[in-house]
């Protein structure tokens, strides 16, 4: 399996900012977007970077060029991305520019993208456990190929998702990070194995079709995934509830935990 690239969790679309901006323009920013620091540029190279702590107490009109950070901690697009992580770490940032050979800036890589990489990913190990576990137990012959599969045809085989969860897929497929469904397809139907999160902000952003990994069998055979799915109504994504903040588990113990200590 392929290690992560820094290139496959960065954002891409980056915010920047001139040497000749003043801290009035870059906290105009921070408050239109949200960002907390934006690399320094000059002719899309990169020549520096200033942050929300490099213009505090500073002269709303003093100019970027002499508060940025020069002394520059960057990431390549081909870098390994635990090895950005351990950068983000030792250096004690929230957030790596992405350069090219040229100096250009291509992207940024946070802290809060390792921490994506990590949650619910769709990786060939999961898709090479699936394989493994349709040809031990229903003795058949399985082929995986990386395409494209309709939102509209997918049968979920999972009855209840989260909202905060669903959020964050959003964000995610607007951003275009979001990681490939992971589905097997049938003679009559799609069905939807992992992501289903990812479907449901797909087909809420209305989305013809998204990435999968894409599971055939040379027979069909009647899998206890889809008998779960008929038992509990599941014919579509509509089927699928979805849950509002307050009812994920880990969510419920933090509150629960801050009233103890309240």
């Amino acid at each position: 399996m392929r290690s992560l690239k820094v290139e496959d969790y960065m954002t891409r679309e980056v915010i920047s900012v001139l040497a000749t901006d003043t801290v009035s323009d870059v906290i105009s920013l921070i408050k239109n977007t949200k960002h907390d620091g934006f690399p320094v540029v000059k002719e899309k190279k990169i020549i520096g970077y200033v942050s929300s702590i490099d213009i505090l107490l500073c002269d709303p009109q003093v100019k970027v060029a002499d508060i940025m950070s020069v002394n520059l901690v960057v990431a390549r697009r081909d870098m390994d991305l635990f090895d950005a992580a351990r950068v983000l770490f030792r250096s004690d940032r929230k957030k790596l520019p992405v350069i090219d050979d040229e100096g250009a800036v291509i992207g940024i890589i946070s802290n809060s993208d390792v921490i994506r990489s990590q949650i619910e990913r769709a990786t060939p190990d999961k898709v090479w456990k699936l394989m493994r576990t349709l040809r031990t137990i229903h003795k058949v012959q399985v082929e995986e190929h990386f395409g494209k599969v309709s939102i509209a045809e997918l049968v979920p085989t999972q009855s209840k998702i989260f909202a905060d969860e669903l959020e964050g897929r959003t964000y995610e497929l607007e951003k275009g990070l979001a990681e490939p469904l992971i589905v097997i397809k049938k003679y009559n139907k799609t069905l939807l194995v992992d992501g289903h999160h990812r479907a449901i902000a797909a087909h809420r952003l209305k989305l013809k079709e998204v990435d999968a990994y894409v599971i055939t069998m040379d027979r069909d055979v009647y899998l206890g995934m889809e008998r779960t799915a008929l038992n509990v109504g599941l014919k579509s994504l509509a089927d699928i509830e979805i849950l509002e903040s307050g009812s994920h588990p880990l969510i419920e113990i933090t509150r629960r935990s801050g009233s103890r200590n309240a």
